[in-house]
């Protein structure tokens, strides 16, 4: 029996290419483009990676949900709005991609933090997808400068955001785990938003009025009494 290439515990299924050996589909799944350097044209790419995204996108609902709760206790309105406004940049930006990591999103968000504190912090020059998110911050502040948190309430915000994409990807600086799971969830769960999203659009122009991936509201459980208007 020919082992895992990867792990070398669990059986190898797949022909990797990369690995030049068997892998299994464990490994295949969880390491793909992040600690195995896959060529472009692997046939588990597509349909493993969506596969992957269901899987992550159901663990990640409930999550997200709760960090949501979260935001809005810690900011109100302000504080999702600009969460909301991150989520949206990421998918528009790493949707299609194979090679992002969660890495990149927390450095991101860690360089557009830096560069709304009062305080002058030296640090290496922005990635290209931190460029991105920061452009897309100030040109929506800009448009819409009452809807979304700034100052000290952004800098919350932002620090919270990172903690919760870290602790999601299991603090894995290689992981690509939060990813697959915000751009399964809104995949599946916002089908028309995530098809308008994968088109191209200029800087300042990817939200789009209704566009809004928050999560639906708590339904309140109804109870029946003598002001109700039901009938027994």
């Amino acid at each position: 029996m020919s082992s895992c290439a990867y792990c070398h515990e669990r059986k190898g299924k797949r022909p990797c290419p990369a690995l030049n050996g068997l892998v299994c589909s464990l490994c295949c799944g969880e390491h793909r483009m992040t600690r195995i350097s896959c060529p472009t044209d692997c046939t588990y790419l597509d349909s493993g990676s969506d596969y992957q995204q269901k899987r992550l996108a159901t663990q990640f609902a409930p999550v997200r949900r709760n960090f949501y709760l979260e935001l809005e206790q810690l900011g109100g309105r302000k504080a999702v709005a600009l969460f909301n406004l991150i989520e949206v940049v990421i998918f528009g930006y790493f949707e299609g991609r194979r090679d992002g990591q969660d890495a990149e999103i927390i450095a991101a968000l860690q360089a557009l933090r830096r560069s709304l504190s009062p305080l002058h912090v030296p640090a290496a020059p922005m990635s290209v997808f931190a460029e991105h998110l920061k452009k897309e911050y100030e040109l929506f502040h800009k448009q819409n400068p009452d809807q979304i948190a700034e100052s000290s309430e952004a800098l919350e915000v932002l620090d919270h955001a990172a903690r919760f994409v870290s602790e999601f990807s299991e603090n894995d600086f290689q992981s690509s785990r939060f990813l697959g799971g915000l751009i399964g969830y809104v995949k599946i769960m916002h089908p028309d938003i995530a098809a308008h999203l994968k088109k191209k659009h200029e800087p300042g122009h990817i939200l789009v009025p209704g566009q809004s991936f928050l999560p639906p509201p708590a339904t309140e459980v109804h109870t029946h009494g003598p002001d109700c208007k039901h009938h027994h």
